[in-house]
């Protein structure tokens, strides 16, 4: 039976993994399109998110399986706990991701108010973000964790320093006001991205420990 109970652990686990490898895989398809005018990209950001819509509904009824069945305690129930709350997380990520695509597109069809220096650089962090993020979930690693949490104050840095640029423009120049607006939409989308790495990588130290803080 613990046999069994540690298979579908790992099979939820890996699925989690999986999920959010995909999100992963959305964010340079969004770079692509806001950074370089790939709009033509725009329809496999959108097929790569009905892929994580997908393994949402699958993975979370696996959970409530594990739950029925096994009745998981301790640590166990734990990690199921865990992930259970982070597939709305990580599906939350896909959604803004698209809308980064969407928006970039629309700023596409215009020429650019500025290059995009901080927003390749939030998405840049990002993606290092979840690649630390999936290795401490992976290693049930709370340090490596706690570096994907520190990580996300750095994403929140560069989100304020596009607010005040942005804002700049628009006081300089009126007719900036829309594209500005749009380009604050994009900053802020990355950085709920951010948030919600953040909130899944909080959740790792009371997953291998069972202590809510340090």
């Amino acid at each position: 039976m613990r046999e069994a109970l540690e298979s579908d652990l790992r099979a939820v686990l890996n699925g989690a993994l999986n999920m959010l490898g995909t999100v992963e895989r959305m964010l340079p398809v969004a770079a692509d399109i806001l950074l370089h005018e790939r709009t033509e990209r725009l329809e496999e950001i959108r097929a790569l998110d009905r892929e994580v819509d997908a393994q949402e509904a699958q993975i979370e009824a696996e959970c409530l399986r594990i739950i029925a069945l096994h009745q998981p305690v301790a640590r166990d129930l734990r990690m199921v706990a865990l992930i259970l709350k982070s597939l709305s997380d990580i599906e939350r990520m896909g959604d803004y991701t698209v809308h980064v695509a969407k928006d970039g597109s629309e700023l596409a069809q215009a020429p650019a108010l500025k290059r995009y220096v901080n927003l390749a650089r939030m998405l840049e962090r990002l993606g290092e973000m979840s690649q630390n993020l999936r290795t401490a979930l992976a290693d049930r690693d709370v340090t490596r964790a706690e570096a994907t949490i520190g990580m996300d104050d750095e994403v929140d840095d560069l989100y304020e320093q596009i607010q005040r640029e942005l804002v700049t423009y628009m006081l300089e120049d009126p007719r900036n006001i829309s594209k500005a607006l749009m380009l604050m939409r994009v900053g802020r989308s990355l950085e709920r991205v951010g948030d919600h790495m953040e909130n899944i990588a909080e959740r790792v130290r009371y997953w291998v420990t069972g202590q809510r803080e340090a």
